[in-house]
């Protein structure tokens, strides 16, 4: 089950002076992150969605921030697992609003590590230009809802044309992909389920995530109840008939 990293507390963004990448938190070590590889997983701080059932609070809502870590440390501590990691995933928040991303992951390629990128797909531009420099091996991309649920579920303004471009460069992509719907049953039901994976066709793998009432940006969804697992797996079933990999994660 995946669990969120261990967060310094506090109220401001970036205590330090020359922060270059707004690095929330690092997990050292992860078995499940990135699909068959052993990796370090960096959380970066800051989001353009507000989605109250967000697991990670702390890297969403600025009155949450902590301090945030030293990129040298962070990239000093990559370099002395060489050999004993893979590779690294970049998550959030959403890493695409950062602008020293393309350099950041540079500078961790350069290590030989394998990249693996978490995104929101509101930023395809970024998405675009990190598969045409070839600086991504593995990119999954979270799908909220169908395109007329979006806004309400993200709370945040966006352009529907961005997650369908974001969608279709990841389906063209040469690399691994995954996209992923976190399933919470007071915002998504099965019909819209099904409605993104027709969003989504040609994927080579689409993930359900149960969502797990521990932390959440909004309080109030503490007390969500889960979808029960029979559901899931007949929703999954219905899912393989279009899709080469379904996973209930």
């Amino acid at each position: 089950m995946y669990k969120s990293p261990v967060f310094t507390k506090g109220f401001n963004v970036c205590f330090q002076i020359q922060v270059i990448m707004k690095i929330g938190g690092l997990q050292k070590v992860s078995l499940i992150d990135y699909p068959g590889k052993i990796c370090a997983v960096v959380f970066l701080q800051g989001c353009n969605f507000r989605c109250r059932y967000c697991h990670n609070p702390e890297l969403v809502d600025p009155e949450r921030f902590g301090h945030c870590l030293d990129e040298k440390e962070v990239l000093d501590f990559l370099k002395a697992r060489r050999g004993k990691l893979d590779a690294v995933s970049i998550t959030g928040g959403e890493p695409t609003i950062q602008k020293e991303l393309s350099s950041f992951i540079k500078k961790i390629r350069k290590m030989g590590f394998a990249v693996k990128l978490d995104t929101n797909g509101s930023n395809p531009q970024v998405i675009k230009e990190l598969l045409r420099s070839c600086l991504l091996d593995f990119i999954a991309m979270d799908v909220k809802a169908p395109l007329a649920k979006y806004e309400n579920l993200v709370r945040a303004s966006i352009d529907a044309e961005n997650i369908k471009e974001s969608i279709n460069d990841i389906l063209k992509a040469k690399i691994p992909h995954e996209f992923r719907t976190t399933l919470v049953r007071s915002q998504l039901n099965r019909q819209d389920v099904m409605e993104i994976s027709r969003m989504i066709a040609g994927a080579r793998c689409y993930v359900l995530q149960k969502f797990m009432p521990t932390k959440t940006l909004d309080k109030k969804f503490i007390s969500e109840n889960a979808w029960p697992d029979e559901d899931l797996q007949t929703i999954k079933t219905d899912l393989e008939k279009e899709i080469t990999s379904v996973i209930v994660r």
